[in-house]
């Protein structure tokens, strides 16, 4: 029992250890206390009286005796200031015989009922707010996980040494995604995907390593070149259990959430075919009519060779590295970049004419290009579907040869 429930509504104990050459009992030692301080004070001072006052409460006295010896202990409650309580514990201590036999009364301490009443109370505050704190911030995170759910729109993480971008259930998840870049993972986790994390480069990080080795891995690329050239990488250090591809000529990122869930549902083993891709059947062969023989056509004259764009050497050296040079009005480069950083890096670029990459010219560039002024974006293919305003010319390789 603490000493804040057992002295209720004191304010100060006074303890004292004793010992008594001989065998005595409790109320043995109690006479001696208040016989032995009995005339010292003023009546109305004396133990008796104090403790029909209320000022002194009730002596408890706490004994064991062996080998002929008696010791314990004395605690005192006391209602009195701090110096009248000082001098009732000096007055215990004078105590030098308990019955026939000799004692010895040392005062231990006085201790402060209140100081311990203070600390059990804000000790008591503290588990209060504590609980009142996370009650509140659990309704409060009941009704953000509401609203999460409804709206889909979760937060990526960074994940691993390299700081890959990832969703924040993605060390938990039994299977996980790879994709190519942050975008792809944020598009997927705004159409509810879980388990996702992208490698943001060619070169496979050591963090996708070691999930390859202990989930199970299926690689979600874009439809063109570069994801080829990652599948390949893929294949020859972190071999994938599933691959599931985006449509030819479009990149995860501009996936819907319908498209993306019909890749993924399409997803198949390595060196095999996605069963939508079985072979259609033959169409049946129409019937030749037979045709009048055509007058001879007269030969064209040979139009004058083309002289070769002046941005063939660029593209030469950027086939294959999924990389991207921008060049300004004097045709000189102004900044190489991977691929994926392509439209940031634009964006915060000036002077900006020409933007030249191993890539798939989409909306999203041709719109960022809009904006900064951008005469012209060659690219390695251009998106199926993909709208070019005017003012802006749009090429890929094949257009320079």
């Amino acid at each position: 029992m603490k000493d804040t429930e057992k002295f209720a509504g004191e304010k100060y104990v006074i303890k004292a250890n004793f010992t008594v050459d001989g065998v005595v009992e409790k109320h043995d030692v109690i006479g001696a206390i208040f016989g032995q301080t009995e005339g010292l004070f003023p009546k109305e001072f004396e133990l008796r009286e104090l403790q029909k006052s209320g000022k002194i409460g009730r002596i408890d006295i706490k004994l064991k005796s062996a080998k002929d010896k008696t010791s314990g202990v004395i605690e005192a409650p006391s209602s009195l200031d701090r110096a009248e309580t000082a001098l009732i514990a000096a007055a215990i201590e004078t105590v030098d015989r308990v019955g026939p036999c000799d004692a010895d009364i040392k005062i231990e301490s006085i201790t402060d009922v209140r100081s311990e009443k203070r600390a059990a109370i804000v000790a008591r505050a503290k588990e209060l707010m504590r609980n009142w704190v996370v009650k509140d911030g659990h309704e409060i995170e009941q009704l953000l996980g509401e609203v999460q759910r409804v709206d889909k729109k979760i937060k990526a993480v960074k994940y691993g040494r390299e700081r890959l971008t990832a969703s924040a259930d993605i060390s938990k998840s039994k299977e996980i995604i790879v994709v190519e870049g942050r975008a792809d993972v944020n598009n997927l986790i705004r159409s509810g995907i879980e388990g996702v994390i992208a490698m943001e480069g060619v070169k496979v990080p050591n963090t996708i390593k070691n999930l390859a080795k202990r989930k199970t891995m299926t690689a979600f690329l874009d439809g063109d070149r570069g994801g080829d050239l990652i599948l390949k990488e893929l294949m020859q250090v972190a071999p994938p259990a599933y691959v599931a591809r985006a449509p030819r000529g479009k990149e995860v990122e501009e996936l819907t959430p319908e498209e993306i869930k019909t890749a993924l549902n399409s997803r198949h083993p390595p060196g095999e075919k996605p069963s939508e891709d079985a072979p259609k059947p033959a169409r049946e062969p129409r019937a030749r009519t037979r045709r009048e023989p055509r007058a001879p056509r007269k030969p064209r004259e040979p139009s004058p060779p083309k002289e070769p764009s002046p941005l063939l050497p660029v593209v030469e050296d950027l086939k294959g590295t999924l990389e991207a040079v921008l060049l300004n009005g004097e045709g000189e480069q102004t900044g190489r970049m991977p691929v994926h950083e392509l439209v940031e890096k634009l964006k915060d670029s000036e002077g900006i004419q020409t933007v030249v990459f191993d890539g798939i010219v989409t909306g999203r560039l041709i719109d960022a290009a809009r904006e900064k002024n951008v005469d012209t974006i060659v690219g390695e293919r251009v998106a199926e579907g993909v709208r070019v305003p005017r003012g802006i010319k749009v090429r890929s390789f094949r257009d320079l040869k």
